[in-house]
């Protein structure tokens, strides 16, 4: 798997999702503000960490807001992928009042699952020691891949295939339904891709069976710790190893010190809790 250096994203990225988002939450209209607060009333917003966390996100929450005030003035204090302490002011925000209202449950949404995966993700690499690559997996909310594999790269981990059309992966049901390992290694071989080609095994026989048919990758899915050692041995030189299922973060010392060159985790985005975030205003 290819480390992408993390940068930040593009806004084409996330601009028509938060579009979406906003339109989805405002419907036709926020009556309460509406009501309560006067048109050009102006007010200054704090968004401050509650917990210690990995922050991500803020440049999606900026656009939810500048999406209903153009002239929004925003003062970011901490850059994705920074460590933040419970009270750390990540961002100031400074415009309409009302707009500041209508947008905050959106903004805020975006932060705290994006920041939840960052900072599941960071939790993760620590535990490794720095001795295994912490990859993500197909598994994040739809729509908002983009954005979660974002958060995963601000934790320190790395993205696998962002989808179907970015990486081989000869699952068991290929296997079944393609003839077998050695039949479809074949048959991808022939479709003449300049990919590597990975292939899962649930056992060592299967492991035997993904080497003999040349596979890049062997993800070894399932496995005891023991056979994961066992399997790595017999790579050794001929395929990397990706591990895959069974993973928990009290598992991935020991998992690390197997050898193996990567280690996969849906639950970086299925299962990230997100982060208490909220956001403080004020008349200005």
């Amino acid at each position: 798997m290819k480390r992408v250096a993390f940068e930040p994203l593009t806004p084409d990225v996330y601009q028509g999702i938060v579009r979406r988002a906003l339109a989805e939450d405002i419907g036709r209209g926020d009556v309460t503000t509406d009501a309560v607060i006067e048109r050009r009333q102006q007010a200054r917003a704090v968004m401050v960490s509650k917990a210690d966390c990995v922050i991500a996100g803020l440049d999606i929450a900026s656009e939810a807001f500048r999406q209903i005030d153009p002239e929004v003035v925003v003062l970011v204090r901490c850059r994705d992928g920074e460590r933040c302490d419970p009270g750390t002011v990540v961002a100031e925000y400074h415009g309409l009042a009302s707009a500041l209202l209508t947008a905050e449950r959106t903004a805020l949404n975006f932060v705290q699952r994006l920041s939840g995966v960052a900072t599941v993700t960071r939790q993760c690499v620590d535990a490794t020691g720095g001795r295994i690559v912490v990859l993500d997996t197909r598994k994040p909310t739809p729509l908002h891949r983009a954005l979660e594999k974002y958060a995963v790269r601000a934790g320190g981990g790395v993205n696998h295939r962002s989808g179907l059309d970015t990486g081989i992966l000869i699952k068991d049901n290929h296997v079944r339904l393609g003839g077998g390992v050695a039949m479809a290694v074949q048959r991808m071989r022939a479709a003449g891709l300049e990919m590597p080609i990975e292939v899962e095994a649930q056992t060592l026989d299967e492991v035997d069976e993904a080497l003999q048919a040349g596979a890049a990758i062997v993800l070894l899915d399932n496995m005891s710790t023991a056979e994961i050692v066992e399997a790595v041995t017999r790579c050794r030189g001929r395929a990397q190893t990706e591990i895959s299922g069974g993973v928990t973060l009290s598992r991935l010392g020991e998992l690390a010190a197997t050898g193996a060159d990567y280690v996969s985790i849906g639950a970086l985005t299925h299962s990230a809790p997100a982060v208490d975030v909220s956001l403080e205003i004020e008349p200005a």
